[in-house]
Protein backbone atom coordinates (compact mmCIF):
# COMPACT_ATOMS: atom_id res chain seq x y z
CA UNK A 1 0.00 0.00 0.00
CA UNK A 2 1.25 3.48 -0.88
CA UNK A 3 2.48 5.79 1.87
CA UNK A 4 0.79 9.18 2.02
CA UNK A 5 2.05 12.02 4.22
CA UNK A 6 -0.20 14.89 5.33
CA UNK A 7 1.41 18.31 5.28
CA UNK A 8 -0.17 21.31 7.00
CA UNK A 9 2.83 23.56 7.81
CA UNK A 10 6.40 23.51 6.54
CA UNK A 11 5.83 20.25 4.66
CA UNK A 12 3.64 22.29 2.29
CA UNK A 13 6.70 24.15 0.99
CA UNK A 14 9.49 21.80 2.00
CA UNK A 15 8.37 18.16 2.10
CA UNK A 16 11.97 16.97 1.79
CA UNK A 17 11.12 14.53 -1.00
CA UNK A 18 9.58 14.60 -4.45
CA UNK A 19 6.04 13.24 -4.19
CA UNK A 20 4.63 10.90 -6.83
CA UNK A 21 1.30 12.68 -6.45
CA UNK A 22 -0.24 15.32 -4.24
CA UNK A 23 -3.82 16.25 -3.46
CA UNK A 24 -5.47 18.86 -1.31
CA UNK A 25 -7.08 17.14 1.67
CA UNK A 26 -8.74 17.95 4.96
CA UNK A 27 -8.47 16.39 8.37
CA UNK A 28 -11.60 16.57 10.55
CA UNK A 29 -11.42 17.28 14.30
CA UNK A 30 -8.00 18.95 14.19
CA UNK A 31 -6.74 22.45 13.49
CA UNK A 32 -3.44 24.00 12.43
CA UNK A 33 -2.04 26.03 15.34
CA UNK A 34 1.17 27.76 16.41
CA UNK A 35 1.07 25.67 19.59
CA UNK A 36 4.59 24.22 19.65
CA UNK A 37 7.63 26.01 21.03
CA UNK A 38 10.48 25.64 18.54
CA UNK A 39 13.77 25.23 20.37
CA UNK A 40 15.70 23.65 17.49
CA UNK A 41 14.62 24.68 13.98
CA UNK A 42 13.04 28.15 14.40
CA UNK A 43 14.18 29.21 17.85
CA UNK A 44 16.41 28.22 20.76
CA UNK A 45 15.83 27.08 24.32
CA UNK A 46 16.65 30.60 25.52
CA UNK A 47 14.55 32.31 22.82
CA UNK A 48 11.97 29.85 21.49
CA UNK A 49 10.06 30.40 18.30
CA UNK A 50 6.72 28.92 17.37
CA UNK A 51 5.90 26.32 14.76
CA UNK A 52 2.66 24.84 13.58
CA UNK A 53 1.27 21.62 14.91
CA UNK A 54 -1.93 19.68 14.50
CA UNK A 55 -3.97 20.10 17.64
CA UNK A 56 -7.20 18.30 18.36
CA UNK A 57 -10.37 20.35 18.07
CA UNK A 58 -13.76 18.68 18.07
CA UNK A 59 -15.64 19.89 15.02
CA UNK A 60 -12.51 21.56 13.66
CA UNK A 61 -10.89 21.00 10.32
CA UNK A 62 -7.37 21.37 8.95
CA UNK A 63 -6.90 21.61 5.20
CA UNK A 64 -3.49 20.77 3.80
CA UNK A 65 -1.85 18.54 1.22
CA UNK A 66 -1.49 14.76 1.11
CA UNK A 67 1.76 13.72 -0.58
CA UNK A 68 2.15 10.22 -2.01
CA UNK A 69 5.61 8.75 -1.51
CA UNK A 70 7.17 6.61 -4.23
CA UNK A 71 7.35 2.95 -3.21
CA UNK A 72 11.12 2.76 -3.65
CA UNK A 73 11.55 5.80 -1.38
CA UNK A 74 9.23 4.81 1.46
CA UNK A 75 11.95 3.76 3.93
CA UNK A 76 14.24 6.72 3.23
CA UNK A 77 11.37 9.24 3.37
CA UNK A 78 10.13 7.79 6.67
CA UNK A 79 13.64 7.97 8.14
CA UNK A 80 14.09 11.57 6.96
CA UNK A 81 10.67 12.66 8.25
CA UNK A 82 11.25 11.04 11.63
CA UNK A 83 14.64 12.72 11.97
CA UNK A 84 13.10 16.08 11.11
CA UNK A 85 9.75 15.90 12.90
CA UNK A 86 10.63 13.82 15.94
CA UNK A 87 13.72 15.86 16.92
CA UNK A 88 12.05 16.14 20.32
CA UNK A 89 9.10 14.13 21.52
CA UNK A 90 6.70 17.07 21.14
CA UNK A 91 5.12 15.47 18.08
CA UNK A 92 3.93 11.92 17.78
CA UNK A 93 3.47 10.07 14.53
CA UNK A 94 -0.12 9.16 13.67
CA UNK A 95 -2.07 7.63 10.82
CA UNK A 96 -5.12 9.77 10.17
CA UNK A 97 -8.20 9.58 7.97
CA UNK A 98 -8.32 12.43 5.47
CA UNK A 99 -10.90 13.46 2.90
CA UNK A 100 -9.32 14.48 -0.39
CA UNK A 101 -10.52 17.38 -2.53
CA UNK A 102 -12.76 14.98 -4.51
CA UNK A 103 -14.47 13.74 -1.32
CA UNK A 104 -12.68 10.38 -1.24
CA UNK A 105 -11.22 8.95 1.98
CA UNK A 106 -7.45 8.70 2.26
CA UNK A 107 -5.17 7.50 5.06
CA UNK A 108 -1.95 9.39 5.68
CA UNK A 109 0.90 9.63 8.11
CA UNK A 110 1.20 12.93 9.95
CA UNK A 111 2.66 14.52 13.06
CA UNK A 112 0.42 15.64 15.93
CA UNK A 113 1.33 17.70 18.99
CA UNK A 114 1.52 15.92 22.33
CA UNK A 115 -0.48 18.20 24.62
CA UNK A 116 1.39 16.84 27.66
CA UNK A 117 4.81 17.82 26.27
CA UNK A 118 6.69 20.82 27.68
CA UNK A 119 6.87 22.39 24.18
CA UNK A 120 3.06 22.50 23.89
CA UNK A 121 1.75 26.03 24.38
CA UNK A 122 -1.31 28.19 23.90
CA UNK A 123 -0.72 31.93 23.38
CA UNK A 124 -2.93 34.68 22.03
CA UNK A 125 -2.17 35.96 18.53
CA UNK A 126 -0.27 39.04 19.73
CA UNK A 127 2.11 36.93 21.85
CA UNK A 128 2.55 34.55 18.89
CA UNK A 129 3.43 37.47 16.61
CA UNK A 130 5.95 38.86 19.12
CA UNK A 131 7.69 35.48 19.44
CA UNK A 132 7.73 34.74 15.71
CA UNK A 133 9.06 38.23 14.89
CA UNK A 134 12.26 37.75 16.87
CA UNK A 135 13.10 34.05 17.00
CA UNK A 136 15.85 32.39 14.95
CA UNK A 137 16.88 28.73 15.06
CA UNK A 138 19.00 26.17 13.25
CA UNK A 139 16.86 26.36 10.10
CA UNK A 140 16.61 30.14 10.07
CA UNK A 141 14.27 32.90 11.17
CA UNK A 142 10.84 32.07 12.49
CA UNK A 143 9.48 34.80 10.19
CA UNK A 144 10.64 32.80 7.15
CA UNK A 145 8.66 29.79 8.39
CA UNK A 146 5.53 31.93 8.86
CA UNK A 147 5.80 33.75 5.52
CA UNK A 148 6.56 30.59 3.50
CA UNK A 149 3.69 28.69 5.07
CA UNK A 150 1.23 31.56 4.59
CA UNK A 151 2.34 32.00 0.98
CA UNK A 152 1.79 28.34 0.17
CA UNK A 153 -1.59 28.27 1.89
CA UNK A 154 -2.61 31.24 -0.29
CA UNK A 155 -1.34 29.48 -3.45
CA UNK A 156 -3.43 26.45 -2.50
CA UNK A 157 -6.44 28.70 -1.81
CA UNK A 158 -6.59 27.50 1.79
CA UNK A 159 -8.06 30.20 4.00
CA UNK A 160 -6.59 30.72 7.48
CA UNK A 161 -7.62 34.00 9.10
CA UNK A 162 -5.25 33.59 12.08
CA UNK A 163 -2.34 33.08 9.68
CA UNK A 164 -3.33 36.17 7.71
CA UNK A 165 -3.47 38.24 10.90
CA UNK A 166 -0.09 36.92 12.05
CA UNK A 167 1.56 37.72 8.71
CA UNK A 168 0.28 41.30 8.80
CA UNK A 169 1.28 41.80 12.44
CA UNK A 170 4.74 40.23 12.08
CA UNK A 171 5.39 42.36 8.97
CA UNK A 172 4.46 45.43 11.02
CA UNK A 173 6.71 44.37 13.90
CA UNK A 174 9.67 43.66 11.63
CA UNK A 175 8.90 46.33 9.00
CA UNK A 176 9.26 43.77 6.16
Amino acid sequence: MALWVFGYGSLLWNPGFVPVRQVKARLPDYHRSFCMLSIHHRGTEDDPGLVLALDTQEGGQCTGVAFQVGEAETDSVLAQLRERELISSAYYEATVDLIDDQGAPLQALTYVIDRDHIQYCQFDLEKQAQMIAGAVGGRGPNTEYLFNTASHLAELEIKDSDMDWLVARVRALTAT
